[in-house]
């Protein structure tokens, strides 16, 4: 893999090609949209006034498809083929019956590519397994290398080469968004984060909205959005989303919304506005982390390659500790109960584009285990505690699920 890892970034430095594009929309903030859909489908996290004029009735329509009257919220971070935890943690709550009916869903990068599942319930955990341990995914342990080499000599073909474009597209299907559709008709929200690299922003993309829209169109950007958001630059291509104003046609570039956003349960500009997002008064918050949130030390061999791989993994694990600290205050602002999962440190991860069928499953498996058991769940403070304590194993030996050992 640390070859074909070398092999690509090569590459990358050596590519000319440039394939053609339309410009990009002149303003960070404006009406353009794909063509057919209301402005109100996607939402640039800094757009204040678009935010005060969406917030009120997404909210309300929230509110009431809390059958409880408490709104439950599943969070679902980024981390490449950590994305198989994610999976085996809400198969596990199915099997145990502890999983929430989740009123609203977000995700970003691997979590955007479970987030549908997720939000469609336990009907849907063969397809999500599938999706996730199947061999459609083991095909990305290579695509650095096919994709680079794809996107060198044939910019026009390469997104339709692109083993992540052939895995989301087989799994987008027309009865995904019929259903998605039904769900979001109850008021029920399902978001989506992507990095639009023209404007440098992130953008929220209301996944139900398109889901409402109907027919191929609607199909295409769903399937699109989920591409662009789990679409790593260097690794995969970014997404061109075709949008007009009504005068102009235009073209935006969308990449990874995990460089932007590591896991997110609200806008930006929710933070500072004054809209009291009265709804989420006392919600139920749930956060699946897609990776660990501590690493072993080792000693990084002293190459490009290891010292750019490390400095992406220490960048995203202190990004990601940042966003769960962002959440921790909005929960605390909004009087929500917190509870969430991560990978253990202990756990033999390989790293973030480790696709291997085999290790793919193992995770899957060890998610599962523990959410079955009721060993899933977590306090921020309880995963802070059990990611910086040395590593220890329960008494029966194996890998401690993360409830397993609570450090003092």
């Amino acid at each position: 893999m640390r070859n074909a890892l070398a092999f690509a970034f090569l590459l990358l430095l050596a590519g000319c090609q440039t394939a053609p594009r339309r410009a990009a929309p002149p303003y960070i903030v404006g009406q353009a949209a794909p063509e057919g859909f209301a402005s109100e489908v996607r939402l640039v996290t800094t757009d204040s006034a678009s935010f005060d004029a969406q917030a009120p009735a997404f909210f309300t329509g929230l509110g009431a498809a809390a059958t409880d009257g408490t709104i439950d919220i599943l969070a679902l971070s980024g981390g490449g083929s950590g994305g198989a935890y994610g999976a085996g943690a809400l198969a596990g709550l199915s099997r145990a019956h502890a999983r929430p009916d989740f009123d609203m869903v977000t995700g970003v990068s691997a979590g955007a590519l479970l987030a549908p599942f997720a939000f469609l319930g336990p009907d849907w955990d063969a397809r999500m397994q599938q999706a996730f341990t199947g061999k459609r995914i083991a095909n990305l342990l290579h695509s650095p290398v096919r994709t680079l080499l794809a996107r060198l000599l044939s910019p026009h073909g390469a997104a339709r080469e692109n083993p992540l474009f052939v895995l989301v597209d087989h799994f987008v299907t027309p009865q995904m968004l019929a259903a998605t559709a039904v769900e979001a008709a109850k008021g029920r929200r399902l978001l989506v984060a992507t990095t639009d690299l023209d404007k440098h922003e992130t953008v929220l993309w209301n996944m139900g909205v398109i889901a409402r829209h109907g027919g191929e169109a609607a199909r295409q950007l769903f399937r699109d959005v989920l591409i662009a958001s789990a679409s790593v630059p260097g690794v995969f291509p970014p997404v061109l989303i075709h949008v007009t104003d009504g005068w102009r046609d235009y073209d935006e570039m969308h990449v990874d919304g995990g460089l932007t956003t590591s896991v997110f349960t609200l806008p930006l500009i929710a933070g500072i506005q004054s809209y009291a997002l009265s709804p989420l008064h006392g919600a139920r918050l749930y956060m699946i982390v897609n990776g660990q949130l501590a690493h072993p030390p080792q000693t990084t061999p002293f190459n490009t390659i290891d010292v750019l791989s490390n400095s992406f993994v220490a960048e995203t694990t202190y990004k990601t500790r940042r966003a769960i600290v962002e959440n921790i205050a909005s929960a605390n602002r909004l009087g929500m109960t917190f509870r969430m999962t991560d990978i253990p440190v202990e756990y033999p991860q390989e790293g973030f584009i480790d696709f291997d069928q085999k290790h793919m499953q193992a995770l899957f498996n060890y998610a599962d285990d523990c959410a079955a058991r009721g060993l899933l769940w977590l306090t921020p403070q309880q995963s802070v505690r059990r990611s910086m304590a040395p590593a220890r194993t329960p008494a029966s030996g194996g890998l401690a699920c993360p409830r397993e050992i609570d450090p003092p």
